[in-house]
C-alpha cells in the first residue's frame, strides 16, 4: 500500500510535470506560432469564418509584434526576410493595433490600382479566369452571427448564397481565387498606389467584403502596412469549425482540418 508521503510526492512530479509542459509550450508558442481564429469573411473562400490556424512568427523574421514575450532588444525587424506576392499574413493594423488577414498583393515600389473589379499591378491587369460559384447557406456565422453577403441577393435565411469565383493568376505563376459580389462596389475602382519603400500592400480575397489598403487609414482602412507590423505567414488551417463554439462537434468542418492555403 502506498504510504501518504508518497502519493504527495506523486502529486508534486505531477504538478511539475504539467507546469513545465505549460512553459515550454508557452515559450514555443511565443518563439515560433501565434494561433489565429478567422472572425470574418474576407478572405472567403481560401478562409472561412471559424477556421483555426498557426501563424508562422519566424517567416520574416522577429519584431516587435512576433519577437518572444514582445521584447525586442532591437527596433525594426532581425533576421528579416520579405514576403512574397500571394502570401497570406496576419499583421497589425497600423492605426488601431487589431490584428487582420489579408493576402500580399503589393510589394515596396510597386503600384496598385483595381479598375472596374480588375487589379492592376506595375500597369499590367492581372489575369482573371472565371471558376464557376461559391455557395454557401444564408444563414448566422462564427461568434458574432454575421450573414454573408450574396451577388444573388436577396436570400431568404436557409437559402443557397452565391458569390461569382475567379482564379486570379500572380506574376510568376501564383494562383488563388478571388469572389465578386457585386460590380462597381467601393474597392472595385481606386487611384493609383505606389507602395513606399518598407510597406506592403494587402487585399482580401472576397474583393467586396473587404476593408484592406484600397482604402486609406484616414477613412477606416488599411493603407500601407509598414514591414515591422507582420506578425507572421498563414499556410495551414488547422481546425475549423461553422458554429459559434468549437465544442459543438456536429458543426466541424472535418474537410478542412490540416487544408494547405493557396
Amino acid at each position: 500500500m502506498a504510504s501518504a508521503t508518497g502519493k504527495q510526492d506523486g502529486w508534486k512530479e505531477t504538478v511539475k510535470t504539467v507546469f513545465w509542459a505549460l512553459v515550454i509550450a508557452g515559450v514555443f508558442r511565443s518563439l515560433f506560432f501565434q494561433p489565429f481564429w478567422i472572425p470574418s469573411g474576407s478572405m472567403k473562400q481560401t478562409l472561412l469564418i471559424g477556421d483555426f490556424l498557426f501563424v508562422n512568427k519566424m517567416a520574416y523574421g522577429y519584431s516587435r509584434w512576433s519577437c518572444p514575450f514582445g521584447l525586442c532588444p532591437i527596433p525594426g525587424r532581425i533576421l528579416a526576410r520579405e514576403p512574397e506576392r500571394g502570401d497570406i499574413v496576419v499583421f497589425r493594423h497600423p492605426v488601431s493595433g487589431a490584428d487582420y488577414i489579408k493576402r500580399v498583393i503589393g510589394l515596396p515600389g510597386d503600384t496598385v490600382q483595381m479598375r472596374d473589379g480588375i487589379l492592376y499591378l506595375n500597369g499590367e491587369a492581372i489575369p482573371q479566369t472565371p471558376d464557376g460559384d461559391f455557395t454557401e447557406v444564408y444563414e448566422r456565422q462564427g461568434s458574432a452571427g454575421q450573414f454573408p453577403r450574396c451577388e444573388n441577393a436577396p436570400v431568404g435565411q436557409g437559402g443557397i448564397c452565391t458569390k461569382s469565383r475567379f482564379i486570379e493568376t500572380l506574376p510568376g505563376g501564383r494562383q488563388y481565387p478571388v469572389l465578386n459580389i457585386e460590380d462597381g462596389g467601393f474597392g472595385d475602382n481606386t487611384p493609383l498606389y505606389t507602395v513606399p519603400e518598407g510597406h506592403f500592400f494587402f487585399i482580401g480575397d472576397n474583393r467586396d467584403n473587404s476593408v484592406d489598403s484600397r482604402a486609406p487609414q484616414n477613412i477606416g482602412g488599411v493603407g500601407f502596412v509598414p514591414f515591422e507590423n507582420l506578425i507572421g505567414r498563414a499556410n495551414r488551417v488547422i481546425f475549423s469549425s461553422a458554429g459559434t463554439s468549437m465544442l459543438a462537434f456536429w458543426t466541424w468542418r472535418s474537410d478542412r482540418f490540416f487544408h494547405r492555403l493557396q
